[in-house]
């Protein structure tokens, strides 16, 4: 009888850690966007919560700080981005339909999502000056690094090469374009976007070995 209940006392404390853990995911997609129209300079749980229909105290319960929750955010955000290419990896039966296609969702969710990519090269940049980010970025960079790779290894394999440099060369090169790409896009400097997405297809080759 005893094993019995604290099999059913741990089923129990299992289902409330579920439940916590989703109420987490919840709450962080429900406040990511205000999280990304104010950025972390700016944001506190209390600030989150007057600009969102959830009360400071809610917030709290669930999150220990601004950096829980950002964090948390970022990271669901993120799940979705590292895989935004695999498709059209998969679908491409030549090079330029790969590198075409590429560059449409390249510059697509640049377009999109410009404010929620901005929270993440924010979130990167606070690394810098808060350990307490690092970790959590290294590991978000990394799983971008590997999506880039998964890109440039196709569009090789499909040119008849291989790259031409390591994983994190070829994701340093093509997130510096994003970067300065998202920085027109929020400066609504349209000429300049447009410039970059001809270069990126030129810089794929680049990146191959000839």
């Amino acid at each position: 009888m005893t094993e019995v209940a604290e099999t059913k006392q741990e089923r129990i404390a299992r289902r409330q850690v579920d439940k916590f853990e989703t109420r987490r995911r919840e709450l962080a997609v429900a406040t990511l966007h205000t999280l990304a129209d104010l950025g972390y300079a700016r944001t506190s749980l209390r600030e989150i919560a007057q600009n969102s229909e959830f009360s400071h105290g809610v917030l709290h319960y669930y999150f220990a700080d601004k950096r829980d929750l950002i964090t948390q955010a970022v990271r669901q955000y993120e799940e979705v981005c590292v895989t935004r290419y695999d498709d059209v990896v998969a679908n491409a039966g030549t090079a330029e339909e790969l590198r075409n296609g590429f560059v449409d969702m390249f510059f697509g969710t640049l377009k999109a999502d410009a404010h929620l990519h901005r929270l993440w090269y924010d979130l990167r940049n606070q690394s810098l000056f808060d350990e307490s980010f690092r970790n959590d970025v290294l590991d978000i960079d990394g799983r971008r690094q590997e999506m880039i790779w998964r890109v440039l290894s196709r569009y090789g394999e499909l040119s008849g090469t291989e790259p031409a440099t390591s994983r994190a060369a070829a994701y340093a090169t093509l997130d510096g374009v994003f970067q300065l790409a998202l920085l027109h896009q929020l400066s609504e400097m349209d000429e300049q976007v447009a410039d970059l997405a001809d270069e990126l297809a030129r810089l794929l080759d680049l990146l191959l070995a000839k």
